[in-house]
């Protein structure tokens, strides 16, 4: 989060594919409450410090303010409040009522809470030792996952009043997941979760708690495919796209775990990976957005194989943003949709969304993949997208944008 890089130019078609890319099939990537007809290009002809709603969007949808620094100004003054996660309570009494969002600032981190049925925005728990707060994710047993994406990143757990869920009653540090860069966090029914490192170099994690439920005690794994060697599982930046195949869970020190996963990591030679930053299980495949691979890697848990599921150049158009062509770089976040698949946001100017059709042919990657939409804002980037309770409705953030006081969350719904 919070930066922008430029994608390397690359030889185009005239509709802004790279060469190699196949033409799209008909069938649209978004089906059901999200169906939409796919937008042209990126917004780079559209930018603005002034504008009314922040996505160039398709046709049928409407784009909602939900808070930003007008309603909850965290920092005051010309400081970003800089939104950067979101999720709702998803379980529990008046489950999707309540969306949850992290702060990115680099002390002082807040959590902040936002009653949808209200509107009244308040700040939910903050500490003066919270660096880069980042990841966040509700849990089937109904607490709140957040992350600190910096070196030597901690994972906390928040446990919130039954009775109100925009209180929170104690905050755990939860080290046992592992002391590293977190961005993406999964939490899954049976009580394992699932992090990266967000680093060029940083690999991919599985925890297994004693107990369900209980984060204090458990197994943290790292993934390693079988068919590298051992130098071959360190990041290069040429070679990623070896990568792919079967794997095994390793496990690591525990003693090292709590201090620098990292490390542990390092010692049993996991795979390295290109910035992982965001995971997302649908079914039963982990989807991870490699943002300096361009490529997000589906890992399919029961067989243990992890393929390209999205990759520049291959399914997914090459961006060149110099020349104003429209392409698919530095994936960030992603979301599951209403119809079960996956959708993208970029790290990147101008932020695009992306909807992945589904591997219908099964031989590891999207069939298509398709442009939702893009921010006009000329400082910001998309963060935070999440479906909550409304399969019509996707929240999203604004960070860091150039028009005042803009920070902050937006939904965009299908009418």
């Amino acid at each position: 989060m919070h930066r922008f890089r430029l994608a390397a130019a690359a030889l185009t078609l005239s509709v802004g594919l790279p060469l190699g890319v196949a033409a799209a099939v008909p069938a649209s990537a978004a089906s059901g409450p999200m169906a939409f007809e796919p937008i042209k290009s990126s917004a780079y002809q559209q930018m603005s410090d002034t504008w009314t709603v922040p996505l160039v969007a398709p046709e049928g949808f409407t784009q909602e303010l939900v808070a930003d620094e007008t309603v909850l100004d965290i920092y005051g003054g010309t400081a970003d409040d800089l939104t950067d996660m979101n999720t709702v309570n998803e379980t529990g009494q008046q489950a999707g009522r309540y969306l949850y969002r992290t702060h990115e600032v680099g002390s002082n981190g807040a959590l902040s809470v936002v009653d949808l049925k209200t509107g009244e925005a308040k700040v939910l728990a903050q500490r003066a030792d919270w660096r880069h707060l980042d990841g966040l994710r509700w849990t089937p047993w109904g607490t709140l996952l957040f992350g600190e994406e910096t070196d030597g990143g901690r994972l906390f757990e928040v446990f919130l009043d039954p009775a109100d869920p925009s209180k929170a009653t104690r905050v755990e540090e939860r080290r046992e997941v592992g002391v590293l860069r977190h961005e993406g966090i999964e939490a899954r029914a049976d009580g394992s979760v699932f992090v990266i490192d967000e680093l060029n170099g940083g690999s991919i994690f599985k925890f297994v708690p004693t107990r369900r439920g209980d984060l204090s005690d458990g197994q943290l794994y790292a993934l390693k495919l079988t068919g590298l060697s051992d130098a071959e599982q360190k990041w290069n930046a040429g070679t990623f796209r070896s990568k792919v195949g079967s794997f095994e869970w390793v496990a690591l020190d525990m003693g090292k775990v709590v201090v620098d996963a990292n490390a542990a990591a390092d010692a049993v030679h996991a795979t390295e990976f290109g910035r992982p930053e965001d995971v997302e299980v649908i079914g039963n495949t982990l989807y991870v957005a490699n943002t300096s691979e361009n490529r997000v890697v589906a890992i399919d848990l029961g067989k243990n194989a992890l393929t390209s599921f999205v990759q520049a150049g291959v399914n997914a158009p090459v961006e060149d943003r110099r020349a104003g062509v429209t392409g698919f770089s530095s994936p960030d976040n992603l979301a599951q949709g209403p119809d079960g698949r996956l959708w993208i946001v970029e790290d990147n100017y101008a932020s695009d969304i992306w909807a992945p059709s589904a591997d219908a042919d099964q031989d590891g990657s999207a069939d298509k993949v398709e442009l939702f939409a893009s921010l006009k804002d000329t400082g910001a980037e998309i963060s935070g997208i999440y479906f909550g309770k409304d399969p019509k409705a996707l929240f999203f953030n604004v960070q860091h944008p150039a028009k005042p006081n803009a920070d902050g969350t937006w939904k965009i719904t299908r009418r």
